[in-house]
C-alpha cells in the first residue's frame, strides 16, 4: 500500500570505469538479509499476544461487573468487589486503548477503519438497542437518538472522539496534565449536559492519554517479577478499602458520567475524586497488567474479538433485565447466585469472542466497504 522510505533502499552499484576491465564472470547476487528496519516492520504487523489477553481478560471483567449489578445491593461484600472492579477494568482497557492508537495520525486508511470500525457499529448497536427497548419492554417512547448513547455505547462514541484527537495529544508537551485538568473541569461542570455522553469522554479521557504517553519499556517494567509479588497487597488494601467504603460512596463517582454536583457533594470535591480515582485505577491497572500473560495462551486469539464480545453481552444482560430473571429468581443474589452469575457472564462473553461470531459479525464490526470512499491517491502504484 505504502512505498518503502527511501533510506531502506539499497545504495546502486558505482559503475566501472571505461579504462577498467569488466570481468566476464560474475557471482549471482543474492538478495540481502533483512535489516533491522525491515524486520522491525514485519514485527509491528504481528499481533502482540500480550496485549490480547489484556483486552481478553479486561472484557471479561466489563461483562461481569455488568452481571453483578442487578443482585448487589443487600450484600456489602459483593459491592464492595463490584466497586473494586469497576475502579480499574475500563481504565485498564482504556489505557490498552490508547497505547495501541499511539500510531494513529490521521491518514486516509486509518480514517476509514474509524469510520467502519467505530462509528458504523456506534449506529447500528444504538438502534439495535434502542428498538430491543422498545419491543422487549413494550416502551415506544424509548428515542433512537444517535447523539445519547444507550447503556454501553459510550465507549465507542468516546473511542472515536480520543482516537480523533491523538494528533493533538502527540504534539502538546504536557498532555496528561492537560487531560487531568479537562477531567477535572468536567467532574465540576454540570451543564455539560448528555449529548455524546460528554461527561463520560473527558472524565475517562486521562486513561486514554496515558495510555499514549507509555512505551513498550513501561509494559516491561509492570511485568516485573516484584511488581506483579506487590500487586497482591495492593489488591488486598483495595478490597479492604472498597468493603470499608461500600456503604459510605456513591457509585456515580465510578461511573465518570456525573458532575460533583449532581452527586450532592461541593464542586470542589469534584476535583480532589478525579485525582484520587485516576491514582487508584493507574495502581490497580498496573496491578492487573502485571499479571497478564505474556505468551500466548488459549485465549489469545479472544483478544482480537473484545469489540463483538462487549457489544452483544450488553443485549444478553438487558434481555435478563427485561425479563425480569434477575427479580424473579431471588436466588441469584445470594453468594452462590452471584457465583452462578460471573461463571455464566464470563462464559458468554468469552463466547461472543471467539472467531465464528467475529466472522458473523464482519459485516458490522470490521465492514470494508469500499464502495463508500474515495481511493486515496498515495494507493495508487507509480505511473508507467
Amino acid at each position: 500500500m505504502f512505498h518503502a522510505p527511501h533510506e531502506y533502499q539499497r545504495a546502486p552499484l558505482p559503475q566501472a570505469r571505461e579504462s577498467e576491465p569488466v570481468p566476464t564472470t560474475q557471482k549471482t547476487a543474492t538478495p540481502a538479509a533483512p535489516g533491522p528496519a525491515e524486520k522491525a516492520a514485519a514485527k509491528s504487523t504481528r499481533r502482540d499476544a500480550y496485549f490480547d489477553n489484556a483486552k481478553y481478560l479486561a472484557i471479561v471483567l466489563v461483562a461481569v461487573a455488568h452481571a453483578w449489578e442487578p443482585v448487589m445491593e443487600g450484600s456489602r461484600a459483593s459491592r464492595a468487589l463490584y466497586m473494586l472492579v469497576y475502579a480499574f477494568h475500563m481504565p485498564a482497557f482504556i489505557v490498552v486503548s490508547g497505547y495501541l492508537s499511539r500510531s494513529y495520525t490521521g491518514r486516509p486508511d486509518q480514517l476509514r477503519r474509524m469510520l467502519t470500525g467505530i462509528a458504523l457499529p456506534y449506529v447500528v448497536f444504538e438502534v439495535v438497542y434502542s428498538l430491543f427497548r422498545r419491543w422487549a419492554q413494550n416502551a415506544p417512547e424509548q428515542p433512537i437518538s444517535l447523539l445519547d448513547p444507550f447503556y454501553l455505547t459510550w465507549f465507542l462514541v468516546a473511542l472515536f472522539i480520543w482516537r480523533l484527537t491523538t494528533p493533538l495529544w502527540q504534539l502538546i508537551r504536557w498532555p496528561l496534565p492537560v487531560a487531568l485538568t479537562l477531567a477535572s473541569l468536567a467532574a465540576l461542570t454540570p451543564g455539560i449536559g448528555a449529548d455524546l455522553n460528554l461527561q463520560r469522554v473527558l472524565q475517562f479521557l486521562p486513561f486514554f492519554v496515558l495510555g499514549l504517553c507509555l512505551k513498550p519499556e513501561h509494559f516491561q517494567l509492570v511485568r516485573r517479577r516484584e511488581v506483579r509479588l506487590l500487586a497482591l497487597p495492593l489488591f488486598a488494601g483495595a478490597g479492604v478499602f472498597a468493603y470499608w467504603a461500600a456503604p459510605r460512596m456513591d457509585l456515580g463517582w465510578f461511573y465518570r458520567s456525573s458532575s460533583a454536583q449532581d452527586l450532592g457533594v461541593p464542586w470542589w470535591s469534584g476535583i480532589l475524586m478525579t485525582l484520587a480515582f485516576f491514582g487508584c485505577a493507574v495502581l490497580l491497572t498496573a496491578g492487573f497488567l502485571a499479571w497478564v500473560p505474556r505468551r500466548r495462551m488459549w485465549f489469545t486469539v479472544l483478544g482480537a474479538g473484545t469489540i463483538c464480545g462487549y457489544l452483544l453481552h450488553g443485549l444478553l444482560i438487558k434481555a435478563a433485565d427485561y425479563g425480569h430473571v434477575f427479580e424473579t429468581n431471588a436466588w441469584l443474589s445470594t453468594p452462590s447466585g452471584e457465583i452462578v452469575l460471573t461463571l455464566v457472564a464470563a462464559a458468554a462473553v468469552t463466547l461472543l469472542c471467539t472467531p465464528p461470531v467475529r466472522r458473523v459479525m464482519r459485516c458490522v464490526t470490521e465492514p470494508e466497504m469500499a464502495w463508500a470512499f474515495r481511493r486515496d491517491v498515495t494507493e495508487l502504484g507509480p505511473r508507467r
